[in-house]
């Protein structure tokens, strides 16, 4: 009998593909399980606030004033709290934060945001918050993934991948959408679709699903219409509503930011800002029940034809107003929800007109408010694949796809023409992170002038006549010339150039001065600019060098930059990268 030559199942479990197939089994299911306890606590918060874990339609006439606005301000200042002295993290809609781990810590979360995202989301959404639950699932399981690939010592390199399960995971349950989970993170949180992150992230995508499923069973999300094409020419329609879904999205985007500048400028501390949205969230909610908390109750009922037009076309700004003021102050939630409201109510309303309009040409109007719910996710998130494919999964519903596709592209690529950064990515971009420009912008804006630039250079006083000039070209074998005051300040740049036009002339060479024929105010950049700052200058100005001033009340000429040198630092950068990598990879 042939001895066995099969490898120990321990020692398999060390190559890094299986090991992180079987890491993405261990995070997906503690996402799951994440999931299923956020719901479990987000119920209880609700019944600690209003002693009912219903929809809030259904009992918010029984609801008095007074506790329809102490609520939200209690649970704001509770939020208002953990964000400020425990994990700071926890404030926000979650998805940018994510993001930013990957891209300037490796994907390291600490440990503690999951504990403080579940119960600050929990207090905010129970307490009437006009958020989703989707953006703190995706932070809670990006930072179960984080601490399980710090627990392994996974190599930097491959822990966006493990966040990246975390997220996908935590979308995948929330939603019951095992597709759309991959995607989202694919597409938004790791940007890459490779097979050594997609294998992963599908596994724990599948396992959390299947936990979420076994507590709470696999159904759509929402009461789905009859969906049908009437007519071919509702095909015409469709991009329209994407342009209609975009606006609407571009104003959510523009209003959530203006406003979190307003709460960030008012001069009281930040632990009661969301105390103060909640006072606003009180006064909302009075009038306008239907954007309390997640929304899902009003969204069904629109989705049925069971929402008049005028209440539709309303509940639009209204539910703009009420998530902006719930993450602007400083609350926890998700912006997809409040995605698929605006969206529902936007489609609606637009269905209910060319239904009226054009009666037998046209679906009913909940047909247009389940296609722009997927809009305007996908003019929010600039994700139309993640779009079309979580509205697919949450309606199950095939013959929807091709209206979801026209509508969710003509969204995203009208805002992302109008608005290069998402929803998401503004954020980042308000912070001064750009995840969007590549490596070579990332690396060039951690690297600073001074420590690239050419300290030996070439002055000329401005009265140096134009014979003098000449000679000083020929000796000096310097493209530029950088023309100085009596107390050596910059005050031109001359080129070999710009002696073009005079060289010929007979009987100016000790007529013309360096001021004559200097370039005036030339653009410079200072020691503590970045090298992309200057690299941008240079491409703007089509020059290849840039004279170097100190910093301080009166700047210096200190050197000189080129292109070349920049180009040099960023090959330099590049090689240390990847040789850091490399080494990561042999380690693991």
């Amino acid at each position: 009998m042939a001895p066995d030559r099969s490898e120990p199942l321990f020692l398999k479990l060390r190559r890094p593909n299986i090991r992180f197939l079987f890491l993405a089994i261990i995070i997906g299911g503690l996402a799951g399980y994440g999931a299923v306890l956020f719901k479990l606590i987000l119920k209880y918060m609700q019944w600690v606030f209003y002693r009912n874990t219903g929809d809030w339609l259904t009992f918010a006439a029984t609801v008095p004033l007074w506790m329809k606005i102490a609520m939200p301000v209690a649970g704001g200042l509770v939020v208002g709290l953990v964000v400020s002295f425990f994990a700071s993290e926890a404030k926000g809609h979650g998805v940018p934060e994510v993001m930013q781990a990957i891209a300037l810590r490796g994907g390291r979360i600490r440990k503690r945001v999951a504990a403080a995202k579940i119960f600050a989301s929990a207090v905010t959404i129970g307490s009437g918050g006009s958020v989703g639950r989707e953006g703190p699932m995706v932070q809670i399981g990006a930072s179960i993934g984080s601490s399980v690939g710090q627990i392994f010592k996974i190599p930097r390199v491959h822990m966006k991948t493990m966040v990246g399960c975390g997220a996908a995971a935590g979308i995948a349950a929330t939603f019951n959408a095992p597709i759309a989970g991959v995607l989202f993170a694919l597409e938004i949180i790791i940007g890459d679709f490779g097979v050594m992150q997609f294998s992963p992230v599908v596994l724990s995508s599948v396992m959390a699903t299947a936990i979420s499923r076994y507590y709470f069973g696999d159904f759509p999300h929402f009461n789905i219409p009859a969906y049908s094409i009437v007519s071919l020419w509702e095909y015409l329609f469709y991009p329209v509503l994407g342009v209609i879904t975009g606006l609407v999205a571009l104003s959510f985007t523009n209003t959530l930011y203006w406003l979190e500048d307003r709460f960030d400028a008012l001069p009281v501390p930040d632990w009661s800002k969301p105390a103060l949205g909640g006072v606003v969230l009180g006064g909302i909610f009075a009038v306008w029940p239907q954007v309390f908390g997640v929304g899902y109750g009003a969204m069904n009922a629109a989705l049925i034809d069971q929402t008049p037009f005028q209440l539709m076309f309303v509940l639009i700004f209204v539910k703009i107003a009420a998530s902006s003021v719930t993450l602007g102050s400083g609350g926890s939630g998700g912006i997809f929800a409040p995605s698929l409201f605006m969206g529902c109510m936007t489609g609606g309303a637009f269905g209910h007109v060319v239904h009226w309009l054009l009666p037998a040409y046209t679906a009913t109007p909940g047909a247009y408010a389940l296609v722009a719910m997927g809009g305007l996710v996908a003019g929010t998130t600039y994700a139309p694949i993640t779009a079309i494919l979580i509205i697919f999964e949450m309606t199950s519903d095939y013959s929807i796809i091709l209206p979801l596709m026209l509508t969710c592209i003509t969204a995203t690529v009208m805002n992302s023409t109008i608005q290069r950064a998402s929803i998401y990515t503004t954020k980042l971009l308000r912070r001064g992170i750009d995840i969007e420009a590549g490596r070579e912008r990332h690396l060039l804006s951690h690297m600073l002038v001074k420590e690239v630039m050419v300290r030996d250079f070439v002055t000329i006083p401005r009265t140096m006549t134009l014979t003098s000039i000449i000679w000083t070209f020929k000796t000096q074998n310097a493209p530029y010339l950088h023309v100085v005051d009596e107390e050596d300040r910059l005050t031109g740049i001359i080129s070999f150039r710009d002696l073009r036009a005079v060289l010929n002339e007979e009987g100016l060479g000790d007529l013309l001065i360096a001021e004559d024929l200097a370039t005036k105010n030339p653009v410079t950049v200072t020691t503590d600019d970045t090298l992309q700052d200057a690299l941008d200058r240079i491409t703007d100005r089509g020059v290849s060098q840039l004279p170097v001033l100190s910093t301080g009340r009166e700047p210096r000429l200190v050197g000189t930059l080129t292109e070349l040198a920049i180009d040099a630092a960023y090959n330099s950068a590049t090689v240390k990268a990847e040789i850091a990598e490399d080494e990561e990879r042999m380690a693991s």
